[in-house]
């Protein structure tokens, strides 16, 4: 089999009807509990982990986004790790770490880690981006 044949193969059959039936009945859309009952709220980003794409799990209640993740939590490995805004080494550090602290990971790409301090750390579960190098995973 060449190249071309390979491409233009096809790859998924389905068996049945291509169109649906004219007589089938469309199904009612839900209410109640999908209606939106107002604009969203406003978190502060600072403590609160939401981003545009993600949100904590915790969150699906008061926020609207694609995606809810469930925190895996990791530890910090190296003193002096800084927490930033973005995750870029140029970023403005929103604080820093020290070996030892707890921080919940919801998001992983390019290096860096998004998530939220563990609240008994610095009391106020900031929000922001670690190198993933300095964490290590909490395995229970």
């Amino acid at each position: 089999m060449n190249a071309v044949d390979a491409a233009s193969r096809r790859r998924l059959c389905f068996e049945g009807p291509a169109d649906l039936p004219a007589d089938r009945e469309i199904p009612a859309i839900p209410t109640g509990q999908l209606t939106l009952s107002g604009p969203s709220e406003k978190l502060d980003a600072a403590h609160w982990p939401v981003r545009g794409d993600l949100a904590h799990i915790r969150l699906a209640g008061r926020c609207f986004v694609p995606h809810y993740a469930v925190p895996m939590p990791h530890v910090v490995t190296a003193p002096g790790a800084a927490l930033r805004k973005l995750g870029q080494a140029q970023a403005d550090v929103v604080t820093q770490l020290v070996e030892g602290d707890g921080f919940d990971v919801l998001d992983m790409s390019g290096g860096w880690c998004w998530g939220q301090v563990a609240e008994d750390v610095v009391g106020t579960g900031l929000v922001g981006y670690v190198p993933h190098n300095l964490l290590v995973p909490i395995i229970p």
